[in-house]
């Protein structure tokens, strides 16, 4: 299947199947200041897609708010589609159609038909979160969005009152 022949409701379907990890004791590997775990996942239904799930950090002094979390369909073709991806707020993410920047927040990146058919970045568009604000909280929010189980993950207390707003 090609990608621009994806739909918006085929990337539902793909993100709301039911998924397992298939490899739950992945190692770290530390690669260029970076810290990544890489996952496998499988989908429960009938089909069988496979799937990346990915949680990656950056291990710079003063750079903990750097990190992301990702989930990526395997194509049959062998290529993969990041589906979502659940940034920290390090950079000011533009989603560049709708011509809007997001400020410095954590994001959640989406792949929509629209981006993909603009021929931009599949999950070039994203949406501020206050749902996550560490590494652990964006792969917990991942985890619980896109269905996915085998893997015991902790969600971020982001009801706390920041001491200098």
């Amino acid at each position: 299947m090609a990608f621009e022949s994806l739909t918006d409701d085929k990337i539902a379907d793909f993100l709301n199947c039911p998924k397992r990890l298939t490899n739950p004791q992945a190692r770290s590997k530390n690669k260029e200041g970076h810290e990544q775990f890489n996952f496998k996942a499988v989908a429960l239904d009938n089909l069988g897609h496979e799937f990346e799930i990915y949680k990656r950090q950056n291990l710079r002094d003063g750079m903990e708010d750097d990190f992301s979390c990702g989930i990526s369909w395997l194509a049959p073709n062998g290529e993969t589609l990041t589906l979502k991806r659940y940034n920290g707020p390090n950079h000011d993410h533009p989603n560049h159609l709708e011509k809007v920047r997001l400020g410095y927040t954590c994001h959640i990146h989406m792949a929509t038909e629209k981006y993909i058919k603009a021929n931009r970045k599949a999950e070039g568009f994203a949406m501020a979160t206050d749902r996550y604000n560490t590494v652990e909280g964006a792969l917990h929010c991942l985890v619980t969005d896109c269905k996915i189980s085998g893997i015991n993950t902790t969600p971020d207390n982001t009801s706390q009152t920041k001491l200098f707003e």
